[in-house]
Order: structure tokens, then C-alpha cells, then sequence
């Protein structure tokens, strides 16, 4: 049996009185897209930290590629890549030359970089300062550093957090070619559908534990109790329950449609905490 990638074990994190995360396990399997949800204050970020060797936990151990957080080289951290809010460049310089301070410091040809350029649609706007750049370029220009060093294991914290519909839509088809190309991608989201459409598997966090985990449709189907089913009948909406449809097939020229009432996951998870999973 292949090892995760990720193994992280009764893992704690205290800030003075606060505490952040308590006592969580999971793994995340080799090529995976994991996602890791819940809202604002909920420990995601934390997590990240401590998993890339930011923070100390307080308790609990943490395996990266079947090693120790605790004792990563140089030469580990460089199958990790990282994009997050607290990801800095260099405002004054053009979105070319931050990508290329960082292909120097990763030894990586300026070929490779324009490939990846081209990659995230970015070539047509390598010249434009950084500080000029939409939220969207930004993100990609990041996403682009972190793929500098060809990372085994790529970290992405609300990477579609603040963004239009549309350029959602492109990070999510490049997060799905990383996917096929080998890549696994520990995702932070708060964005219940996103999580839903890009992970294999995930956890939902709240107030430092965790809650549930599985697949998106196994954790679903795990919370789909009263099994429903909306059917359009001689123009009229109609929920029913999934034993009173066969009276319904009877007249199946008089049905417009059929859609089971599956709960999404943000209903689950109200279901589960009470509360809602926004990023307020």
C-alpha cells in the first residue's frame, strides 16, 4: 500500500489561550486535490503553516513524503510549493522579472518559466508592472512561482478567494491539469462548490476540529437521510418523497422532469455546526 503524502497525526495548536487546532487527523493520498474547508478562523491557515514548517505544533506529528516536518532540509522544502495571501513580490517590478528573480534562486531555465507563462495565459502580460496587475494576474503569477521548483506537493490557500466567476473558472482548469499531470494539491477553500467540483477528498473543519471527511458525494450521500426528489408534474413543482415516485411513473408523459434533492455540502455542514460557512 502506497504511503500518503500527507500524514498528519493527533495534531494540536495553541496560541496562549486559543485553541487553534485540536487534535486532528488525516492523510492525503499521492496526486490527490484534498481539501481542507471551512470558514474564516476555523484553522485552515494554521495548518498550512504548520505543514510547510511555519509554525511549531503544540502537539502531534506531522509526515510529509514519509518525513518529519520537524526535520526537513533544504532539499525537501523544495518539493513543496506554496501560494497564500501572505505570498510577497516585488511591486515595482515587472510581473517577468519577479518570476525570474525566483527561476534564478531555483536554478530553473527561463525557458521552463515562459512555458509556464504560457500555461496560465500570463505571456501577453510578463512586462506590465506587478503592482498594475488584476487580483487574477496576481494569483497566476504566484501560482506560477510555486510551480518554479516542480513541486511534488503544492499548497494553495483561497486561491480563488476575491476573484470573478470567470477567472475562478481558470484556476480551477489549471488546478485539474496540475491534478493529471502528477501534482498533489492541499487546498484551503471556504467556497463549499469549488471544493465540491476540484476535490477527490476533504475534511470540514470548525473551530479547530474536524467534523466530517470523505468525498464530496460520499460525505453528501452520508447526510442524505430523508431521500427526496423534485419532479416537475403537469406544470407544478412537487417534492416528494423517493417511495411515492412510483405512482408518479405511471403517467410518465405528464412528468417535465426529475431531480433528486441531495443536500449541497454548506447544507451539511450548517447541518452539522449550526453555523454558516462563509469567509466573514
Amino acid at each position: 500500500m502506497e504511503q500518503p503524502i500527507i500524514d498528519v497525526k493527533h495534531l494540536s495548536k495553541d496560541f496562549e489561550d486559543n485553541i487553534a487546532l485540536d487534535n486532528i487527523n488525516f492523510q492525503v493520498k499521492k496526486g490527490d486535490i484534498f481539501g481542507f474547508l471551512g470558514p474564516s478562523g476555523a484553522g485552515k491557515t494554521t495548518t498550512i503553516n504548520l505543514l510547510t514548517g511555519q509554525l511549531k505544533p503544540s502537539a502531534g506529528d506531522l509526515y510529509i513524503l514519509d518525513k518529519l516536518v520537524s526535520e526537513f532540509s533544504r532539499n525537501d522544502l523544495a518539493n513543496i510549493g506554496i501560494v497564500s495571501d501572505q505570498s510577497g513580490y516585488y511591486k515595482e517590478l515587472s510581473l517577468y522579472d519577479n518570476l525570474v528573480l525566483f527561476a534564478k534562486i531555483h536554478n530553473t531555465s527561463l525557458d521552463y518559466l515562459e512555458e509556464l507563462l504560457s500555461y496560465v495565459q500570463l505571456s501577453e502580460d510578463k512586462d506590465k508592472l506587478a503592482k498594475d496587475l488584476s487580483t487574477g494576474m496576481k494569483q497566476r503569477m504566484l501560482l506560477v512561482r510555486a510551480l518554479l521548483n516542480k513541486p511534488k506537493l503544492l499548497f494553495l490557500d483561497e486561491p480563488t478567494s476575491g476573484l470573478d466567476p470567470t477567472t475562478s473558472q481558470k484556476i480551477h482548469h489549471l488546478l485539474l491539469e496540475l491534478k493529471n499531470q502528477g501534482t498533489t494539491i492541499f487546498l484551503t477553500t471556504h467556497d463549499m462548490n469549488e471544493a465540491h467540483k476540484l476535490c477527490d477528498q476533504l475534511v470540514l473543519l470548525h473551530k479547530g476540529s474536524i467534523i466530517e471527511s470523505g468525498s464530496p458525494q460520499g460525505i453528501i450521500q452520508a447526510h442524505y437521510s430523508h431521500k427526496q426528489v423534485e419532479i416537475r408534474y403537469k406544470g407544478e413543482r412537487l417534492i416528494i418523497q423517493l417511495a411515492e415516485l412510483e405512482q408518479y411513473l405511471n403517467h410518465l408523459s405528464d412528468i417535465e422532469s426529475i431531480h433528486t434533492c441531495e443536500p449541497t455540502l454548506e447544507e451539511v455542514f450548517i447541518k452539522l455546526t449550526g453555523d454558516e460557512l462563509t469567509d466573514d
